[in-house]
């Protein structure tokens, strides 16, 4: 999966899904780290990737004010929990394809995983 992962993922987090075999781009790599929540999500559209990131602001941006997104992830995980949300976020790539992710959000924490449909533009 080719995947945008916001400047607040851990680094073991990014080591972990280029171990797993994704296409994994930082915002610091595309001279974003002080970008905002709008410049990372049309980003990530416009380069065809997933959005990670553990900032809960996402979801208001994305449903409240309804921005159109690509596919988001927002992991809700700390370091004591970082094992457990890394196997259920294994787990949710695993049961969905990209295309699909790229038109959901998802919430990804210990042991479960919470799935929106995100509105498209006509």
């Amino acid at each position: 999966m080719r995947l945008l992962v916001d400047q607040d993922i851990y680094r073991v987090t990014i080591e972990v899904l280029e171990k797993w075999g994704h296409d994994v781009a930082t915002a610091k790599q595309f001279g974003m780290q002080r970008a905002s929540d709008e410049e990372l999500l049309k980003k990530a559209q416009e380069t065809g990737r997933l959005f990670i990131t553990r900032d809960k602001d996402f979801g208001s941006l994305v449903f409240l004010r309804e921005e159109i997104a690509t596919g988001v992830i927002f992991l809700r995980i700390a370091p004591r929990i970082i094992t457990e949300v890394h196997a259920e976020l294994q787990r949710l790539f695993y049961e969905h394809k990209e295309e699909e992710l790229m038109r959901l959000f998802c919430v990804v924490e210990p042991r479960r995983h919470r799935i929106r449909h995100l509105k498209c533009r006509s």
